[in-house]
């Protein structure tokens, strides 16, 4: 989820409704709110802000003001206690990854490929000539 905000510059109410359409047409918009007053956009959701510039940018001027997170809800977590694991157990762990690693894998051997180019001179085979 993303919010971005974005500043357009839209002179009448009919460039207004077209960035609008243009904006809430795009997959993943969440929600969109518009600031007349300081002319501008703020869209949440799971979109390109690229993508959105350049498409508005057919209809007026726009510049990205800022793209950060929006803004959710705080969940407290469980605290989980740290389990300090003995050496014994952490190098039982390494010693296991490494037991099903294989450390000369071998190759199924290729034949090489050979290109023979046969070059005849014989001069009847033209029909000119």
């Amino acid at each position: 989820m993303k919010k971005v905000v974005l500043k357009v510059e839209f002179h009448d109410d009919r460039i207004q409704t077209k960035t609008m359409k243009a904006i809430s047409g795009f997959s993943g918009v969440e929600s969109l709110s518009v600031d007349k007053n300081d002319k501008k956009f703020t869209l949440i959701g799971d979109i390109d802000p690229v993508q959105v510039v350049r498409k508005l940018k057919k209809l007026c001027h726009v510049e990205i003001v800022s793209v950060g997170p929006a803004k959710e809800e705080k969940k407290e977590e469980p605290k989980i206690e740290d389990k300090k694991k003995d050496e014994k157990e952490i190098i039982a762990e390494i010693l296991k990854t490494h037991e099903a690693y294989y450390y000369h894998m071998r190759m199924a051997q290729s034949y090489p490929y050979y290109c023979y180019k046969t070059v005849e001179e014989d001069h009847s085979g033209c029909v000119i000539c």
